[in-house]
């Protein structure tokens, strides 16, 4: 262990696998990173069989940790990776996300610098270039959401216990792009859960006491270009993720899939309008109300999963794994 203090080490933690051409962009980035103390930086493989491994051992300042394919857990292998890191403060992202700054981790930790009280910070994503226009859009309005209150913590017990509304903007976390103060994560690790193991942190850390930071200047790209039937899995994924760890319970109607449907497309034919994407791109516009209509649809689906044949099941997720576990609602 190197001599510098703790609190002055800064870790990365990146969980890969067959990470490609981008993966080498990312880990370039985050080399580079100006930080005031040691930079550490750990990747942790589960099985790559493209270049992955390769382009990792390009950096010799980067510590890999290979596991077996069968060992990895989102929740599992992230908590193996944060005992593994050197640092006090301990930054997660994800192979195909790329720091947009050399002052990104900087930027980062400075939540936690600032207060002794915040447990984790999540920084913005930004759309890739190549992504559409309606993504750009979404992403735009949903983390300017969150600048609005950059720190979060349960202040109202009774509005907790009512309002599915506030528990949602209380657990929103991204490890896509996010930090966590270790000295917390030793006493409340990740929940070994296969999706959506950062919100259900955040649930963990705000039910004791802690906050959670926001950090708009510590952006990453990191943006996804589905197919239709893509789409609908995520979505059906992640219906049926947060259903079953969180109990959500809003909007399961079908009136209400209308209404959202109806909304998303109104929504971005404003944008479409705004753009001048009738001229320019009109093929995004033809394909936008499809594209929405694969996201309500998987929402509404993964909502009444446990209803469908396992068949069924099957073949809309895209994480085949959520399948398989009984119980997700269990908490440690």
């Amino acid at each position: 262990m190197s001599s510098t203090p703790l609190q002055t080490i800064y870790s990365v933690v990146i969980p890969t696998k067959n990470g490609g051409p981008l993966f080498k962009q990312v880990l370039e980035r985050v080399t580079c990173q100006k930080v005031p103390g040691t930079l550490d930086i750990l990747v942790v493989d589960s099985g790559s069989t493209d270049e992955t491994l390769d382009i990792v051992r390009q950096y010799p300042q980067v510590r890999l940790i290979e596991i077996q394919p069968r060992e990895f857990g989102h929740g599992k292998t992230r908590n193996f990776a944060v005992s593994k890191a050197k640092g006090e403060f301990v930054a997660m992202i994800t192979q195909d996300a790329l720091p947009a700054s050399d002052d990104w981790l900087a930027k980062m930790a400075e939540p936690l610098l600032a207060n002794s009280q915040v447990a984790g910070v999540f920084g913005r994503h930004l759309a890739y270039p190549d992504a559409s226009i309606f993504t750009r859009h979404e992403l735009e309005a949903h983390f300017e959401g969150f600048a609005k209150q950059p720190l979060a913590k349960l202040d109202s017990r009774e509005r907790y216990a009512n309002e599915e509304g506030y528990r949602q903007f209380l657990y929103f976390f991204s490890d896509n792009n996010a930090m966590l103060r270790r000295s917390v994560w030793e006493q409340i690790p990740y929940p070994e859960v296969d999706f959506a193991e950062d919100q259900a942190w955040a649930r963990l850390i705000i039910e004791a006491g802690y906050q959670k930071a926001y950090a708009h200047n510590a952006a990453v790209y990191h943006s996804h270009n589905y197919g239709l039937f893509e789409r609908l899995q995520r979505s059906f994924d992640e219906s049926y993720a947060l259903r079953r760890l969180f109990d959500y319970k809003g909007g399961t109607s079908l009136k209400h899939a209308v209404r959202s449907l109806l909304a998303l497309t109104r929504r971005d034919l404003k944008v479409a309008l705004q753009e001048g994407l009738f001229k320019e791109h009109i093929l995004q516009v033809i394909r936008m109300p499809m594209d929405n209509m694969m996201r309500i649809l998987g929402t509404f689906l993964g909502q009444r999963a446990e209803k469908l044949p396992m068949a069924l099941r099957l073949r809309l997720s895209r994480d085949r794994r959520l399948m398989q576990i009984d119980d997700w609602s269990s908490r440690p």
